[in-house]
């Protein structure tokens, strides 16, 4: 996964609360190969029928501003492969389930916590349209239509979505302290260590 640092692009708005991963990607479009995409399954029960639906007059959005509680529900990881394929790479919120969030950082997507009243005043100024986005992981700043926002951005989750990293990667940086800690402990108490019919495992 490619990491980034800036993104500037457009934010739209959906003006909607407790938006759950099960309406972001309907289980029945989970059986498809990643490699296919999914981004024409985001909201898909959503957007089918409304061709006003703010995610079909705005396709090239990178932001989404929403309410509270976005991403609860089911943990299914599909629900952010959908707005990464659909070119989401932010989403604006309150608050988000915790495990959709997890995963969203480690899929590249910013989960941006601000404030209800913040979330409120931008929604007011997007409206049905959409709004220009500039946005900072190094500084931990953004701007959406006009208004400067300060991020809520975990240092762990910042410097996973700048190096392209997902939990594994992250764990991965600390291999030479890994090995240290394994010798130091294989000699210390040989006894831990599991047998094979030949003898200790090497």
């Amino acid at each position: 996964m490619k990491g980034w640092t800036a993104l500037e692009g457009k934010a739209v708005a959906l003006a909607q609360a407790n938006v759950d991963t099960d309406q972001l990607i309907p289980a029945r479009f989970m059986s498809a190969p990643r490699s296919e995409g999914y981004g024409a399954f985001l909201l898909h029960d959503a957007r089918q029928d409304d061709p006003d639906h703010v995610l079909n007059r705005f396709a090239g959005a990178e932001v989404l501003v929403t309410r509270r509680n976005f991403g609860s529900g089911s943990s299914r990881e599909a629900a952010v492969y959908a707005l990464v394929d659909f070119g989401v790479w932010a989403v604006f919120a309150p608050s988000f389930g915790d495990i959709f969030a997890g995963n969203a950082v480690n899929n590249g997507l910013l989960p941006a916590r601000v404030t209800e009243e913040e979330i409120e005043m931008l929604i007011s100024k997007i409206g049905t349209g959409d709004a220009s986005a500039k946005i900072d992981l190094c500084t931990g700043r953004a701007v959406i239509a006009g208004t400067e926002l300060s991020l809520d951005l975990d240092p762990v989750w910042q410097e996973k979505l700048v190096n392209g990293w997902d939990d594994i990667d992250l764990t991965a940086q600390h291999g030479v302290q890994i090995e240290a800690f394994r010798k130091t402990r294989e000699a210390a108490h040989p006894w831990v260590i599991p047998l094979t019919k030949g003898g200790a495992v090497s």
